[in-house]
């Protein structure tokens, strides 16, 4: 990887010949392609540990409350960017399957938050555990400067 996040374009990029930048853009394209279907094949593994009738989409809401920045049904449409249909679907399947618990907020007794119970934290780590193992021996072989440089383009590209 040539290129750092830090300086995304280069001078020999206007001395480039026509059509070479799209092509290169449409091959990042490409890659993240491939790269959100590995996610998502993560997150169908992911659920399916935790609980076999889980959804992908389940899962993300779990780890969305699990990670306490999410904790009401608003607060996880606007973390994963979803709709609040089916937040509210899968919040009530995370319920019916002892995963997620409603309780009164305690900063505020005439509101709920949702929290994990111990049965999804201990899936959850379970899960999690497995996925760290494989993606860390995917980039076993990656120097730190690499895997801060590509953590780096990636923050840039989510902005």
């Amino acid at each position: 990887m040539t290129a750092t996040a830090a300086q995304p374009s280069h001078p020999g990029d206007a001395a480039a010949p026509d059509g070479a930048r799209e092509a290169a853009v449409a091959r990042v394209e490409q890659e993240l392609g491939a790269v959100f279907g590995r996610i998502r094949a993560s997150w169908r593994d992911a659920a399916a540990r935790v609980h076999p009738e889980l959804q992908p989409l389940g899962y993300q809401v779990l780890a969305a409350i699990a990670s306490g920045k999410a904790t009401s049904a608003s607060a996880i449409v606007e973390r994963l960017q979803t709709d609040k249909s089916a937040v509210s679907r899968h919040v009530r399947q995370l319920e019916e399957l002892g995963l997620v618990e409603s309780r009164l907020d305690p900063d505020d007794r005439r509101a709920r938050v949702l929290a994990i119970t111990d049965l999804a934290r201990e899936r959850l780590s379970q899960a999690r555990e497995h996925y760290q193992t494989r993606m860390g021996e995917r980039l076993s072989a990656w120097t730190v400067d690499d895997l801060t440089r590509v953590s780096d383009v990636l923050r840039d590209l989510a902005r």
